[in-house]
């Protein structure tokens, strides 16, 4: 009965509703944004190299590497060859386009939270949770997005992020699962118990660090086939408008797939990002907006496009007909599951280097499942701090941390589809409360955006008052500048 009632609520939460609708919510910001992550693009990678930490917060790009803990996640990987299996190399070309709109709405969510953010026990504090309340005024609105996230982020996905470590060891290395949870475990929970600047310092070296080895070895196999760029270039474009003979009828699919993954592998609408980004030292909340835009290109244009262009160079990829049990319309990788495609795809690439290719997925999807599980504990204890005061903060807090470590450690030696199902009722829970609140409250967002471009064109480095832009309960920012002497 649970586990009905459960795929119930997912066809809902995660339903053609959804799939649509954050298209057209994605659309929209960009559309009264005019297009922000086009036109002011320069300004989101240059900002992101430009704040600075401080005692109570830290600098646009560690808060971009804990945001980006977050995106780069087995979704990058898995998530990606799952949407070349149901949907065609059609679906990577939804993924692009879901990217692109998509960097409007996580502008929009992270300039919110840097604008209702709070400075609470000498740190940054802020997110969907406290936008809402202060937006809207109604504290059990925001109260249920903290149950939402802390729910999803800290009891079951962090079981799933694991066992997906434990899988790709295991079949690389023959490492038993649960030796993999306990070091997994051990190594996390000296990061998180030691506070945010420690997962700040760790993710601003291991993010880049392990992104980059990954577009590395993409990038080789890319110019071993650079001959082939063209077609397959050419193949993803014609499966995702129904004009390849062999993938004609198909886009329906490609569109749901790649939406889909997409959503789940750069967060954008989900509020993930958020979080962090309220942390940043910045002078104007639209740079740090901005900043987390560039974060969703990161993730699904060059990671995500970087597995699929693996896997369909060396065309090691299935593809059905669009559902789990569905007939197959190709097999050019018999006996593969989608989650062994890009291990395929690279062993492939370098026949001569014995299995090269599971180790190096399976230390990829280390890296990114490990940062991944950082980023998932912040952001629990950011809704745990938000939801509580004092002394039951610290205990709520300490309580949670030996809570995520614990999942974690169970879902590397078990695993179950009920907990997949359950995590995905709990992300798709905080998206729907997420994009509802930002379609209320887009407006501080869009006023904060037209007040930074006035002030970057007068030659000013921006900075932010909320009661001269008709901005309410934005507290932080009237104290922040007086306590600097801005006028």
């Amino acid at each position: 009965m649970i586990n009905d009632f459960v795929s119930w609520l997912n066809g809902i939460l995660w339903g053609p509703v959804m799939i649509y609708g954050i298209l057209i919510v994605g659309l929209l910001f960009s559309t009264l944004t005019k297009f922000v992550q086009v036109r002011l693009i320069k300004d989101m990678f240059v900002l992101m190299f430009k704040g600075e930490k401080s005692d109570a917060g830290v600098s646009s790009f560690q808060a971009m590497s804990i945001a980006l803990s977050g995106r780069v996640g087995t979704g990058n990987i898995v998530g990606t060859a799952s949407a070349i299996a149901f949907g065609g190399p059609g679906a990577v070309f939804w993924m692009w386009v879901t990217a692109f709109i998509g960097a409007s709405t996580a502008y929009i969510e992270s300039t919110l939270a840097q604008i209702y953010k709070e400075k609470k026990n000498g740190t940054y504090r802020g997110g969907p949770a406290f936008y809402i309340e202060k937006g809207t005024g109604q504290r059990w609105f925001g109260i249920l997005f903290a149950i939402s996230a802390i729910l999803a982020v800290a009891v079951l996905m962090p079981g799933v992020q694991a066992n997906a470590i434990a899988g790709a060891v295991t079949n690389a290395f023959g490492i038993e699962p649960w030796i993999t949870g306990l070091v997994t475990i051990v190594f996390l929970g000296i990061i998180i118990f030691g506070g945010v600047k420690r997962i700040a310092n760790v993710a601003q070296v291991l993010v880049p660090f392990m992104a980059l080895a990954y577009l590395l070895v993409a990038g080789i196999i890319i110019i071993m086939n650079i001959t082939a760029v063209p077609e397959v270039l050419s193949l993803i474009v014609r499966s995702a408008f129904n004009s390849d003979a062999i993938f004609g009828g198909m886009i329906g699919s490609a569109i749901f797939w790649g939406v889909k993954r997409a959503i789940y592998s750069n967060e954008a609408g989900q509020g993930t990002g958020a979080h962090p980004a309220a942390a940043a030292e910045v002078s104007h909340p639209v740079k740090q907006g901005l900043v987390q835009a560039a974060s969703v290109y990161i993730d699904t244009i060059l990671v995500c496009s970087a597995t699929a262009l693996m896997i369909l160079f060396m065309g090691t990829y299935n593809t059905n007909n669009g559902s789990a049990d569905g007939e197959l319309i190709v097999e050019y990788a018999p006996g593969i599951t989608y989650s062994g495609f890009t291990q395929a795809a690279v062993n492939g690439a370098f026949p001569s280097l014995n299995n090269f290719g599971s180790g190096f997925v399976a230390i990829s999807l280390f890296f990114f499942a490990f940062t991944t599980l950082m980023a998932y504990y912040y952001i629990a204890e950011t809704n745990v701090s938000y939801m509580l005061e004092g002394k039951a903060e610290k205990i709520g807090i300490f309580i949670m941390k030996f809570v995520l470590l614990a999942s974690a450690f169970y879902g590397t030696v078990k695993t179950s589809d009920l907990a997949w199902a359950f995590g995905d009722a709990g992300l798709g829970l905080m998206v729907w409360i997420n994009v509802i609140a930002m379609l209320i409250l887009m407006k501080p967002a869009l006023v904060a955006l037209k007040d930074y471009e006035k002030q970057k064109k007068e030659g000013k480095d921006p900075t932010f008052h909320p009661e001269k832009l008709g901005i309410k309960n934005a507290d932080f920012w009237i104290q922040y500048n007086k306590e600097r002497g801005n006028k």
